[in-house]
């Protein structure tokens, strides 16, 4: 019979090896947390599940593939929301949507979470039927809709890891880059330089393929480690280094107007700095009110506010 030691001693070694199990699952946790929805109020069909398995599928795709070899525990994971709207199902299995991408990160030491990227893209043409497995090369095209998914993971990925780390996210820009490159041949929309200056192919130029562009992605790292992320602590300092990232994307602005990743970036972040710049010194506020008019100025009316009082 063993003694009372030992069958403690027996006890305590199989907690502590149950509690190691459970953190290396919880490094292993895959890296996204995406929400999907999806609105076919004006698909007509009769066949309705098929949009509740489509919701399913895509995200079960989307957050249980292992995107990097990366460990994250199940609070890093990266939440992004997928707000998928249905045009058309021009045959069975065949759709046409609109797409809304979201990418959320938390701002340290708060509840807060800001939109880092919030990108429309209406050029999604995808098959799908109901249990159908989704499988993903990154290597080859497959299929138009796992590659769209895949596409907005190392998006999703690559943006997170830039707001972290000064140009953190390049390896998951440039396998998005590779994505795009490997669906072009394929004919469907979206993918390719010369069929809108707002698609994905542009995105992903702005973010990897384009070098000019780095001062705007220095400018995610400057906004959100040097800005939000000390908000609580010292809000004037952080207003000021937001201030200076502002200006590091109008630098860019200048020479190269109108790109889809400064408005992307924009859409996600004017509520959100007019809410930073609604207090403070009133000088600063001006300041930043008139960098905002030249970075946005179809929201003029909406910048108002930061001057108001």
């Amino acid at each position: 019979m063993l003694k009372t030691s030992s069958k403690a001693f027996l006890k305590k070694s199989s907690f502590i090896l149950i509690l190691l199990i459970t953190c290396l699952f919880s490094l292993k946790a895959q890296e996204l947390n995406f929400t999907v929805s999806i609105n076919a109020d004006i698909v007509q069909t009769t066949e309705r599940a098929v949009f509740d398995d489509m919701k399913t599928t895509f995200e079960r795709f989307l957050n249980e593939t292992v995107w990097t070899n990366d460990q994250f525990r199940n609070n890093e994971k990266i939440k992004a929301n997928l707000v998928l709207t249905i045009q058309d199902q021009p045959s069975i299995g065949q759709f046409t949507a609109n797409a809304q991408i979201q990418i959320v990160r938390p701002v340290y030491g708060t509840t807060y979470e800001t939109l880092l990227l919030n990108f429309a893209d209406r050029d999604w043409d995808f098959q799908f039927n109901q249990s159908q497995p989704l499988q993903f090369n990154q290597n080859n095209f497959t299929n138009n809709i796992t590659s769209l998914l895949a596409y907005y993971a190392y998006i999703a990925l690559g943006i997170d890891y830039d707001s972290f780390a000064p140009l953190g996210g390049t390896a998951h820009f440039q396998t998005a880059l590779n994505i795009v490159n490997n669906a072009q041949n394929a004919g469907s929309t979206g993918w390719g330089q010369f069929q809108s200056r707002r698609n994905r192919y542009w995105l992903v130029e702005n973010l990897m393929s384009n070098a000019q562009y780095e001062p705007v992605r220095q400018a995610f790292y400057d906004y959100h480690i040097n800005g939000m992320d000390i908000f609580q602590s010292d809000q004037e300092t952080a207003r000021q280094n937001i201030l200076d990232a502002l200006k590091e994307v109008q630098e860019v602005n200048s020479v190269l107007p109108n790109s889809i990743l400064i408005i992307s970036f924009l859409d996600a972040k004017s509520d959100e700095l007019v809410n930073v710049f609604s207090q403070g010194d009133m000088k600063l506020r001006r300041e930043v009110y008139n960098e905002l008019l030249k970075l946005d100025p179809s929201r003029r009316s909406q910048y108002q506010k930061i001057v108001q009082n």
